[in-house]
C-alpha cells in the first residue's frame, strides 16, 4: 500500500507529460496506467535512493517509444527557420490563439524533441535527469532542447503571419475604426 502512495504523488505530473506526448486526453490516460501498471510490476527493480520521478519518466517515455514503433507511426516534423519578431504588447484575446499555436506546434515536434522539451520545460527536470531518464547523453539533450526550441519558434512565426496577412493587417496589429 505504501508503495501505491509513492507511486500516485507523481500521478499528476505523469498525466500532464503524458497529454503533450500522447496528444489526447484518452490515449494519454492510457499511458499513464500503462505506466504506474508496469511501475508496480517492476518496483522491485527500482534502487532506493534514486529519484523515483525519473524512473517513471523514463518508463512512460520506453512505453510511448515502443508503441508508436509497434504501430509505425511517424512524427511529422515542424517548419525549420527564423525566429519570433519582438513586440512591445500584445493583445489580451491573442493569449488562447497564442496557446493554441503553441500546442499545435509542439504536437509537430518530432518525439525526441518533444520529450527533451516537456521534461525540461514543463517538469523542471535538469539535463542530467533527463538524460537519466532518456538514456541519451546530455549533449543530446541540449542539442535536441535547441532544435525543438528553433522549430517552435519558427512554426509560432509562420502561423501568426497568415492570421495578420488574411485580414490585411502588419503582424499582430488591430485596426480600430
Amino acid at each position: 500500500m505504501d508503495d501505491v502512495r509513492r507511486l500516485a504523488q507523481f500521478i499528476p505530473r505523469l498525466r500532464r507529460y503524458a497529454r503533450v506526448l500522447a496528444g489526447d486526453a484518452a490515449s494519454a490516460d492510457d499511458l499513464v496506467q500503462d505506466t504506474l501498471e508496469r511501475a508496480l510490476e517492476k518496483l522491485h527493480l527500482y534502487r532506493a535512493g534514486t529519484d523515483l520521478r525519473a524512473w517513471l519518466f523514463t518508463m512512460m517515455h520506453n512505453l510511448r517509444v515502443d508503441k508508436l514503433r509497434a504501430t509505425g507511426a511517424v512524427e511529422v516534423l515542424g517548419v525549420l527557420g527564423a525566429q519570433m519578431p519582438e513586440r512591445e504588447q500584445r493583445a489580451p484575446q491573442d493569449d488562447a490563439l497564442l496557446m493554441r499555436d503553441l500546442d499545435r506546434a509542439v504536437a509537430r515536434l518530432p518525439e525526441e524533441q518533444r520529450a527533451v522539451l516537456l521534461l525540461v520545460t514543463l517538469e523542471g527536470m535538469s539535463y542530467g535527469e533527463v538524460a537519466g531518464a532518456l538514456a541519451i547523453p546530455v549533449g543530446t539533450v541540449m542539442s535536441r532542447l535547441c532544435r525543438a526550441r528553433t522549430k517552435l519558434r519558427a512554426a509560432l512565426l509562420v502561423q501568426a503571419k497568415p492570421r495578420s496577412a488574411e485580414a490585411g493587417l502588419p503582424d499582430r496589429q488591430v485596426r480600430r475604426s
